[in-house]
């Protein structure tokens, strides 16, 4: 779905490797999602980074997703780069992980209530205390962990339904959370932003750290990780093979997004 917002902002999506993307700033990401809510035009807001990219390559059904999406933000330096090489000027990374406090802010100025799903038991309550700690007008309207049984799963649109949300956070990780919320939305009445937060939840909840501003300033926050957690390097021969792939077969520009 192809929001009014996004076509008066002139808003192009990409395809990076046969997988979409949108050219957006935060600013427009935000704006985009508030016409969403205010129109309640129901969709998706997913990330887009060089492993989502790989994965959809071969996963027809999160590519399905992907494709579905109201909106696809430049998470990834390696998926901003590729759209750089492509003849995309002035495209900046937007970090899902920094939109979700910009929803959030966005939320407690217009009243939206909001809803978390996702992290574990004992961290989702700890992420929503740190929510209304720093936004105090903001409405959280419940919060459910990820841990759930088959029954508690099946009936969570309605509990979401009776909450009255009009922004859902999920954070279960990639592509488990682009698939729920493609499964999930003619379900739910009441939202009209989903928006899949992978491990914010955990950084939200002092689980996770993030790195310093000045490293993700710098484009860098790829290497903080590696460097606090050294496993990660087996990440790299993928992020090699997916920019060979880029500077090999180019990505496709596409036209002004339409309603």
């Amino acid at each position: 779905m192809v929001t009014s917002a996004a076509a008066a902002l002139n808003i192009t999506r990409v395809r990076i490797l046969g997988v979409p993307m949108d050219c957006v700033t935060m600013g427009e990401a935000v704006l985009i999602a508030d016409e969403m809510v205010k129109a309640h035009r129901p969709g998706g807001i997913f990330a887009i980074n060089p492993e989502k990219i790989v994965t959809a390559g071969t996963d027809p059904a999160l590519l399905n997703a992907l494709d579905g999406a109201s909106l696809l933000i430049p998470d990834g330096v390696g998926a901003v780069v590729a759209a750089r090489l492509g003849g995309v000027r002035n495209l900046h990374r937007v970090s899902g992980a920094d939109l979700m406090p910009e929803l959030c802010a966005l939320a407690a100025l217009r009243g939206y209530p909001v809803f978390v799903y996702g992290g574990r038991p004992e961290v989702t309550p700890r992420a929503v205390k740190a929510l209304r700690e720093a936004y105090p007008r903001l409405q959280v309207a419940g919060y459910q962990h990820g841990y759930l049984m088959p029954g508690e799963l099946a009936s969570l649109p309605d509990k979401i339904n009776e909450s009255g949300a009009r922004i859902l956070f999920v954070g279960l990780g990639s592509p488990q959370q682009e698939l729920w919320i493609q499964a999930a939305l003619p379900r739910l009445t009441t939202v009209a932003v989903c928006q899949g937060v992978g491990g914010t939840i955990d950084v939200l909840a002092g689980r996770a750290k993030r790195a310093p501003l000045i490293w993700r300033r710098a484009y860098l926050e790829w290497l903080y990780r590696l460097l606090n957690d050294p496993s990660r390097i087996r990440r790299f021969p993928r992020l090699l093979n997916f920019m060979w792939r880029v500077w090999r077969e180019g990505i496709v520009l596409g036209e002004p997004r339409r309603t």
